[in-house]
């Protein structure tokens, strides 16, 4: 019995890719801060999808309904989490030519869901909205805010990370938050 981390050769004779061969357990022990990467690039793209749609509706609150608004955010976060979690599918099928298994699907789906959880704030804002605990006004403002603050944090700590020195740093956040704007600025043109 070999104590080696090499993969076993019975079975990588039979082709089986090297994910599977390792196992998912080993894949989460190796690489926990790849999946926590994974669960975060969900969490960012369903905020920025979040915060396109909060603007749209902030910049004409006049013209809009709490239940058309919490419905918009709702869709559209639904939406980017099941277009990441097909991604994710699809990725698995490109690369290792198989179905996920389900320990695998129920990973992917777990990664999804912290797109889901990114919105809870604003949907938990918009829907006091909708039941008239305060105006729809001030419920988009602080989705907006939220949105800012949870983007502008990841950009912060990720360019902490970096190990730069601080100048570095700042500027790494600065170009980080610089192209948070572009995409915002993209979404809520297309919308």
């Amino acid at each position: 019995m070999s104590t080696s981390h090499e993969p076993d050769n019975r079975t990588a004779e039979r082709g089986e890719p090297a994910r599977r061969r390792l196992g998912l357990a080993s894949f989460r022990r190796r690489g926990s801060r790849e999946y926590h990467g994974r669960a975060l690039k969900e969490q960012v793209y369903a905020s920025f999808t979040g915060l396109a749609i909060v603007t749209v509706f902030a910049l004409d609150p006049d013209h809009a309904t709490p239940v058309a608004a919490l419905l918009s955010l709702l869709a559209g976060i639904v939406g980017i989490t099941i277009a990441g979690l097909a991604a994710d599918v699809l990725s698995h099928l490109v690369t290792h030519r198989a179905l996920p298994t389900a320990t695998e699907a129920r990973e992917m789906t777990r990664v999804a869901g912290a797109a889901i959880a990114s919105a809870s704030i604003a949907l938990i804002s918009l829907g006091a909205a909708c039941v008239g605990l305060f105006g729809l006004r001030l419920a988009l403002q602080v989705s907006v805010g939220i949105y800012l603050l949870t983007l502008a944090s990841i950009a912060l700590i990720a360019a902490h990370r970096t190990g730069l020195p601080w100048r570095h740093r700042l500027v790494a956040f600065g170009g980080l938050v610089g192209l948070g704007a572009i995409v915002v600025g993209v979404l809520v043109l297309a919308h």
